[in-house]
């Protein structure tokens, strides 16, 4: 705020028929606006293509000032609390990157959301209601057997079909645990949604869950999903070596080979 204001002091300065600003002391707003800052970066990490081509991408303090109409200082402590949280890195001489797994990091986390889901599910048996599952057959009965021509928004469905089984799980913890996850899972998910038929496997398998919850039947629902996201592991296993592509930085000499 300081430094917008002294650019427009400088700007009147330069030019005196310029519209007289009122110079107004910034409200003590900074953890609101820090908070307010982290969530919008945060969202657009999440609904970036973070494995979808190789090299960093890294996040610019003016740009995400100018783009949330903030100054500096909330983006800067924004950036300092999604590091923490795991979303971002700094990396010396070469600022502020967003973070991307490697395939044995990835295939690590695939590994940890189905347990917490598998479980989420277990518990899901028993408190789930009609409504519920009404909600979890609208985000599959929408694309029909095969969600091939709508990849995009089946991919959304499917990242929320799987987030509402986590909550369903009744356990707050596990939706904390699972945040700094989802972005990766939902990224890797787009992705391999287009390989070896899987997004008519995934419609099939969601469809069994959901009968699975709606007759109560826990170890069914623990098994299933289970299976269903350790499939994505083994997929993952199989063919993803394209993220550890994505995982080594892109370095100056490789840009200046490839310009």
């Amino acid at each position: 705020m300081e430094a917008l204001l002294a650019y427009q002091d400088h700007t009147a300065a330069r030019d005196p028929a310029a519209q007289p600003r009122l110079r107004i002391e910034p409200l003590e707003v900074s953890i609101g606006l820090r908070r307010k800052a982290c969530d919008a970066i945060k969202r657009a990490i999440t609904d970036m293509d973070i494995y979808g081509h190789p090299g960093e991408i890294r996040l610019d303090e003016r740009q995400l000032s100018q783009e949330l109409g903030v100054s500096r200082t909330p983006i800067r402590e924004a950036l300092s609390v999604l590091e923490q949280e795991g979303f971002v890195r700094s990396v010396p001489r070469r600022g502020i990157q967003v973070v991307r797994k490697s395939k044995r990091e990835v295939i690590e986390m695939i590994t940890v959301w189905a347990a917490l889901e598998s479980t989420a599910a277990r518990l899901a048996a028993a408190r789930v209601t009609a409504a519920d599952l009404a909600g979890l057959r609208a985000l599959v009965d929408a694309f029909k057997d095969d969600p091939s021509a709508q990849l995009t928004e089946y991919s959304r469905a499917n990242m929320a079909f799987h987030k509402a089984i986590i909550r369903l799980g009744g356990i707050e913890l596990m939706t904390s645990l699972t945040e700094t996850l989802f972005i990766h899972m939902r990224a890797v998910r787009a992705v391999t949604m287009t390989q070896d038929n899987r997004a008519q496997r995934s419609i099939a398998d969601h469809r069994a869950i959901i009968a699975a919850l709606a007759a109560r039947d826990a170890d069914r629902a623990e098994r299933l999903v289970r299976e269903h996201t350790m499939g994505l592991a083994a997929h993952v296993e199989k063919y993803g070596d394209f993220l550890d592509v994505a995982a080594r930085p892109v370095t100056v000499e490789r840009r200046r080979r490839t310009a």
